[in-house]
This record gives C-alpha cells, structure tokens and sequence, in this order.
C-alpha cells in the first residue's frame, strides 16, 4: 500500500546516502538522493495524503469514493449474489472489505441487517442512536413509513450505511441501495428513525 511503499522509499534514501558517505561522489550523491525523494513523494504527495489515515476513518474513505454508482452490481456480485438485491448491507460489507477490517476481524460481512446489529452486539460494540457518531460508524435504520411500504418501526432494522462525518449536529452519511444507488444523506443526530451504530473494533 501507500504507506508501506513511502518507507520502503525512506529506507532506500537512508541506504543510498550511507553509500555515499563511504566514498561516492557529488553526482552519485545527487541522484541517490534526489530520485528516490521525488519517489516519495509522489507516493505521498498532496493528491494521496488524505488517503493515508487510521482504520476508523478508511471505511468512510471508500464509501465516499462511492458516491454516485447505481445498480449496486458490482457490490451484490462480490458478495456473492447472482441477481440484484437489497444491497445497503453488502455495501457496507464490500466498503469493509476495501478497508481491511473484514480480514482483520474488526467488521462482519453481512447482507442482511439485523445480522450486522447481532454480531455488533455479541462483541460489545452496539451503541443507541443518542451517542455522538463518529466517521467510520455503522448507522442503521428503523423506517416508519407513513405510507406503509416498509412498515411501521418494529425494532429491527430495515436499511444501513456508513457515517461520513458530524457537524453542526448533523450526521452525513454514505448509504447503499439509496434509490438504488450510492449517496450522501444527513440526518439529525439522535433522528428518531435511527436505531443505532456498531462501531467497528479497530
């Protein structure tokens, strides 16, 4: 990745320069340094730097990088699934998996979203909807629909996305199967319909 190709980068200045110091000349130092710097930065020049954070924030990285499809296919199809269907769940599954913390157990993959709710509770990592959120957070959703299409809230969960960030007192979120697509929405914080976040144990 970025990060470990900017230190192999560093590691291969440190090398060049202790080269140098034993007996190379002013064009050899020259180019041992100057190359291998313009290498790192490349790598972490200004374009890539907002990409190299900390786990709790790659997840919310990739969803908003998201933003914008439609169909869900390519989300659905490495889930698993042949055919299209409710895919909020394996959105946030596939954003996990892009981030690394399916592999490193810090998230569950789940399609359906009362599976993510019990295995975020069974680690002690289920907070209610009253809590500050934070960007990477799991948001999920209890609708009441007034026309009755999706029901009445019932205590489970119909819909799921991704915590973009909070301000003002506002929750913008990366949600999966929004219209059947990628978008951004907000939410008051504490907003009634939401029932409440899983917090990936990073």
């Amino acid at each position: 990745d970025l990060v470990k190709k900017a230190k192999q980068a560093a590691s291969r200045v440190k090398d060049l320069i202790n080269l140098v110091t034993a007996g190379g000349g002013i064009t050899i130092a020259l180019i041992a340094i100057i190359i291998p710097i313009c290498a790192a930065a490349a790598l972490c020049g200004d374009s890539d730097k907002e990409h190299i954070t900390d786990g709790s924030s790659d997840i919310a990285l990739v969803a908003a990088s998201q933003i914008g499809n439609e169909g869900g296919e390519l989300y659905w199809r490495w889930y698993g699934f042949s055919t299209h269907v409710d895919w909020c769940a394996v959105f946030v599954s596939w954003c996990a998996d892009q981030a690394g913390l399916i592999d490193d157990g810090s998230m569950p993959k789940f399609a359906v979203c009362d599976d993510g709710i019990r295995w975020f509770l069974d680690k002690g990592r289920w907070f209610n909807r009253n809590i500050s959120p934070e960007p990477g957070m799991i948001i999920f959703f209890d609708w009441d629909d007034p026309d009755g299409s999706a029901g009445p809230q019932d205590g489970e969960s119909d819909h799921t996305g991704i915590v973009e960030r909070v301000e003002d007192g506002v929750v913008y979120t990366v949600e999966g199967n929004s219209g059947d697509s990628c978008r951004e929405n907000h939410y008051p914080v504490g907003y009634y319909e939401i029932l409440g976040y899983g917090v990936p144990a990073y």
